[in-house]
């Protein structure tokens, strides 16, 4: 009788997290040492992941920092290398970093803005996987957790965010089947926020100086204003990484925050099979409802 399959999560296992100096990352990276486990942080941000990892390491965590911009493949395959370096074994592997951008019309948005959401958002999770998969195929558990949102699930505007966010969890389903048809021992789970009480909303700050000039259109002001009113009453960073780990030992594929656009997920996946075009999503106010979890 063969036991059971060993689990990618707890003592002596390694995790990577990729936008990890803040938000979710940083709660991801605090769970990961919490389960025993060596955690490679990277962000694109220096001084606040060397102050993240500082404040690990300070609880007896076993860390390593790696300034990534994971648009950039070879910046990937740097941390990748560095991490292995480290450790010598990658298991977990959570491409989480994220922008926002703006939230013009798409006819309206720079080439220099659509290229750093992008880039980011849906080139930085191809990166990870075309830089850690051949690795995590090499271990004897290995799992994949990508951060969409629930943006991605649903037919929804904020700009091209909402397109790239799309783009993550398509990537997702197509890693899980692919590894699923070679019978690989790496499990995927993509992650689908909606609000969490993080910074996401100031991803400006991080804007690069090669996407050009900043616009201020009135639009992407007020859109910002009201995605920072339900930021500030999201679910805390620390429960949403419990759910991630509940996820990777449960094998669950798509990780909720909360419920209540559902209805909306449920209006799109209607709109495809009838034909009919997308109806706009639920406003930004969240409506009650229980959270999953």
């Amino acid at each position: 009788m063969t036991g059971a399959m060993p689990a990618p999560v707890g003592p002596g296992r390694v995790a990577v997290v990729t936008g990890a100096a803040s938000g979710i990352g940083l709660a991801l990276s605090r769970r990961f040492a919490t389960e025993g486990m060596a955690v490679v942080l990277a962000d694109v941000e220096g001084p606040a992941l060397e102050a993240a990892a500082a404040g690990l390491a300070d609880q007896g965590a076993r860390v390593r920092t790696v300034v990534t911009d994971v648009s950039d493949a070879d910046q990937v395959d740097a941390l990748r290398d560095a991490a292995l370096a480290a450790f010598g074994a990658v298991h977990v592997v959570c491409n989480n970093a994220g922008v926002g951008g703006p939230h013009s019309p798409l006819w309206e948005i720079s080439r220099g803005d659509a290229d750093w959401v992008l880039g980011v958002n849906a080139g930085g999770v191809l990166n990870g996987i075309r830089s850690f998969v051949p690795v995590l195929l090499e271990q004897d558990a290995g799992h994949v957790v990508n951060t969409a949102s629930v943006f991605g699930l649903f037919a929804g505007t904020l700009g091209v965010y909402g397109p790239s966010k799309h783009t993550v969890v398509a990537l997702s389903e197509a890693l899980h089947l692919q590894l699923r048809e070679v019978g690989a021992r790496v499990g995927v789970s993509v992650l689908c926020p909606g609000p969490v009480a993080t910074r996401f909303g100031s991803s400006d700050r991080n804007r690069p100086a090669s996407a050009g000039p900043a616009t201020g259109r009135e639009v992407d002001q007020e859109s910002a204003a009201r995605m920072d009113e339900l930021l500030a009453a999201g679910r805390p960073p620390d429960e949403v990484a419990g759910l991630v780990v509940d996820a990777i030992t449960g094998g669950q594929f798509y990780v909720l925050t909360s419920t209540n656009r559902i209805e909306a997920i449920r209006a799109r996946a209607e709109a495809i099979v009838t034909g009919t075009p997308p109806e706009p999503p639920l406003s930004f106010r969240p409506a009650p409802g229980p959270l999953v979890g």
